[in-house]
């Protein structure tokens, strides 16, 4: 019987702990932690290609460009994903490689620089609103925006920050590659915060953007693409709720597309936390549907991971 595939998302918050804990030491300790969770699902037998965000990894690059700029030449949105493709996929490379090696699994991994294809039709690049980088004071923002050409925007009261695109992701362009590897038992660690982001021009020749792209829909892109059998968000909690935070807060086991579909209508999950995630696995199991397989996506925490796939926990959305 052919392996199940999984693909894992991981988040690029998750190897922050919080702001006394943001070095590279204590980066590692955080990837070391979220392995731990992820390797029994390899135990369990199933194939697993992982991704990974990187928005705190990206800022802290353009930070450090932005300091620099007096030495050196500033470091462009698409190269600064790259390099955090790089970084913290070494970082899960080698924190997974010793895990399984500690657990008597012999299995290779392998971090792959991947492309993910964008539009430059789409109206993200008409309205920059995601923000990256450092926060800055307005009159600092100001000079930037006008010297730089940058679109700036207050950000929750913080300060002021660069904004960005983040287009819809069209193509992950490495996944026939991605799947090869996986075919040959390689764990795969792919699609960095989202991927790079590029676009072809008039010649088919493919250009970096200055853009972000959302980690859980490239990792359901990525997940369709492969024909994967689930795809996993973890998270910082063990199920989604409804009502969150009220007195009638409720988890959810389990639910259908349609479910799902009408609770994102409600406006039942927050836009900068749950409300992306469902909308991921939304689309893949919808795809997969399309497509005559019964995929599933499951969102828990990272401990309970095991437990979710007994089904004692996590919420699980099914077609």
């Amino acid at each position: 019987m052919k392996p199940r595939l999984a693909v894992v998302a991981v988040g690029g918050n998750a190897l922050i702990r919080d702001d006394q804990h943001t070095s590279i030491p204590d980066q590692y300790e955080a990837v070391i932690e979220s392995v731990s969770h992820i390797v029994p699902l390899i135990e369990a037998g199933w194939n697993v290609v992982l991704t990974h965000g990187n928005g705190p990894q990206v800022g802290f690059i353009l930070r450090r460009s932005e300091l620099a700029a007096l030495e050196v030449a500033p470091v462009p949105l698409d190269y600064a994903v790259g390099d955090t493709q790089g970084a913290i996929g070494y970082m899960f490379q080698k924190a997974l490689t010793n895990e399984l090696q500690r657990r008597g699994l012999i299995k290779p991994v392998i971090t792959l620089v991947t492309q993910t294809r964008v539009s430059l039709s789409d109206p993200a690049f008409r309205n920059p609103a995601k923000p990256v980088g450092a926060f800055l004071d307005e009159d600092t923002a100001r000079i930037r925006q006008r010297e730089l050409g940058w679109t700036v925007m207050e950000d929750a009261g913080r300060g002021w920050r660069r904004t960005v695109a983040s287009p819809q992701p069209q193509e992950i362009l490495e996944s026939g590659l991605i799947g090869q590897l996986v075919e040959q038992g390689c764990v795969v660690i792919a699609c960095g915060g989202g991927g790079i982001p590029v676009v072809r021009d008039e010649h088919q020749q493919l250009q970096g953007v200055e853009a972000v792209i959302d980690k859980d829909l490239a990792s359901a892109l990525l997940a369709t693409q492969l024909g994967a059998d689930l795809l996993l968000i973890p998270t910082g909690v063990e199920q989604v709720a409804i009502n969150f935070g009220k007195p009638d807060q409720q988890w959810l086991n389990q639910l259908s597309l349609e479910e799902a579909q009408a609770l994102i209508e409600q406006g039942q999950f927050g836009a900068g936390s749950m409300l992306p995630k469902v909308e991921a696995i939304l689309g893949f199991v919808e795809q997969s549907r399309q497509q005559g397989k019964a995929a599933s996506g499951l969102i828990t925490s990272p401990a309970a991971i095991g437990r979710a796939l007994s089904r004692e926990t996590g919420t699980w959305i099914n077609a």
